[in-house]
């Protein structure tokens, strides 16, 4: 279980301290699949950060399994179960896939036959990339889906945490990742997706909207999508799921 008491998050720019996210109150049970939405700048990136470790609360706490995982590194976070997947990928130069999946899995034995079925589950023909280095020459939808490959790989997540995980992905691709995600929720795993994407809404377990910071609305999807999709016709809320 996921859980955030009293979490607030600010920064300092030429006009002082602001305010990113405030007063967050936020539980997530095992084995849910859970989406969090909302309009753009609404603190939904920086509230994946904060649970990944990659920035800390300016006050409130942050628990995990019913540990205050707060004060606790990146590195921490994952062995205790919590992976992350960036909206825009890591780029590691010098390293091949098929090292990056090894690494992942945490098997260095792992076979390549292995790693070709965990890239195929993501869309890609295996022989293409196996070999390949994790660089510049890969473009941001290959390497979103390496990345996500490497989380289906990663035995050890106990809740898997996904950054518009839709971002440069092309159509096709992306019905492969929903099938991911579906099994990925099978296999009992906590899914936590950021995403505007009304397919990946409508597949969620509950949705968290965010808006200016601040926590709106929680409930399932049956509770919360209608009156989403009421909003998304007057404004641009699922903008990015339109292109």
């Amino acid at each position: 279980m996921l859980e955030l008491k009293h979490v607030s998050f600010s920064v300092e720019d030429d006009q002082g301290p602001r305010e990113i996210l405030t007063d967050m109150n936020l539980r997530i049970d095992d084995k849910k699949f859970v989406v969090i939405t909302g309009p753009n700048g609404g603190g939904k990136s920086t509230l994946a950060k904060l649970i990944a470790g990659i920035e800390k609360p300016t006050s409130g706490n942050i628990f995990f399994d019913g540990k205050d995982i707060t004060d606790w590194s990146i590195t921490e976070r994952a062995r205790a179960g919590i992976s992350y997947a960036f909206q825009q990928p890591v780029r590691f130069k010098g390293i091949t896939v098929n090292d990056l999946m090894r690494i992942a899995a945490g098997n260095e034995a792992l076979s390549t036959n292995g790693v070709c079925q965990y890239l195929s589950e993501v869309g890609l023909c295996a022989a293409d990339y196996v070999q390949r280095e994790v660089d510049a020459s890969l473009s941001g939808g290959e390497l979103k889906r390496i990345e996500i490959a490497t989380l289906i790989a990663r035995k050890a997540t106990k809740m898997a945490l996904f950054d518009e995980p839709e971002a440069g992905i092309d159509l096709w691709s992306f019905h492969k990742l929903i099938h991911v995600f579906e099994k990925m929720h099978k296999q009992q795993r906590s899914i936590l997706i950021i995403s505007h994407q009304e397919r990946i809404l409508n597949i969620a377990d509950e949705i968290i909207l965010i808006a200016d910071g601040r926590l709106r609305q929680t409930g399932t999807k049956e509770s919360i999508l209608p009156g989403l999709m009421e909003v998304a016709g007057k404004c641009d809320l699922f903008k990015e799921a339109e292109k």
